[in-house]
């Protein structure tokens, strides 16, 4: 772990689907999670069961855990990074996938290069940029724009003016949706969207029930799986 004056923040993946982490958490997440005392997390509880999943070793009872997450004030991320500039290594676990992505650990990781704190990214799963991989759609160019907007008429918008941007730009547009409103998406890309564009929905990615497909949009009409309160990634593309 460090040696320097001070410590280093570690960025901890976890998994996408329950119950996945042999399967898709490296050796040297659990190694490093392992050893650590220090963590940064979004949730204590997930995050306390996903620590003794992939290092049994570690004592629970026994480790400073930390809420870092989107309500965080400046004054909090800044406390919670004073055992850093103490010397201490700390870990960053937010609720899915990779920290720092869609997440608050951005914040973190903000604020310890401010602070002359390394940063270690480790390797894990990242629903946007295996939603990418598996698409087809352009990798070389490509743009994640989170969550549109919750509000129907803003939303249709949002989704025409991506629409636009990926003819104008020739680049992949890669969004995402609250679990319970996934249906409400899916009826507004069918309806709003050129019958030409390419869509591909990206769920429970990594999990038994995978479901990774891409068609026109013409192409969609009862293709479309249930996706209430399932994890979901959507891309859209044309050629």
């Amino acid at each position: 772990m460090s040696t320097s004056a001070k410590g280093t923040l570690f960025l901890i993946p976890t998994v996408l689907a329950e119950d996945t982490a042999s399967a898709v958490i490296c050796r040297q997440v659990a190694e490093v999670t392992a050893q650590l005392k220090y963590f940064l997390v979004e949730n204590a509880r997930t995050a306390r069961r996903y620590i003794k999943t992939i290092a049994p070793s570690q004592t629970i009872e026994e480790l400073q855990i930390t809420v870092i997450d989107k309500n965080s004030s400046d004054a909090e991320l800044t406390a919670a990074l004073k055992p850093l500039l103490a010397g201490q290594d700390a870990g960053v676990i937010s609720e899915a996938g990779c920290p720092g992505v869609a997440d608050p650990g951005a914040e973190l990781a903000r604020l310890a290069h401010q602070h002359g704190v390394k940063v270690v990214p480790l390797v894990g799963p990242s629903a946007i940029l295996m939603g990418l991989m598996a698409s087809g759609f352009n990798g070389q160019s490509f743009a994640f724009h989170g969550y549109l907007p919750i509000e129907k008429r803003d939303r249709i918008q949002a989704l025409k003016q991506l629409e636009k941007e990926m003819v104008q730009k020739d680049q992949t547009q890669i969004f995402m949706e609250t679990p319970y409103r996934n249906r409400q998406m899916v009826e507004d890309l069918l309806q709003h969207l050129s019958k030409d564009t390419k869509l591909c929905i990206a769920a429970n990615i990594t999990g038994p029930n995978e479901f990774i497909r891409t068609l026109r949009i013409s192409d969609w009409k009862g293709k479309v799986p249930d996706l209430h309160k399932q994890p979901a990634v959507f891309l859209i593309y044309r050629r």
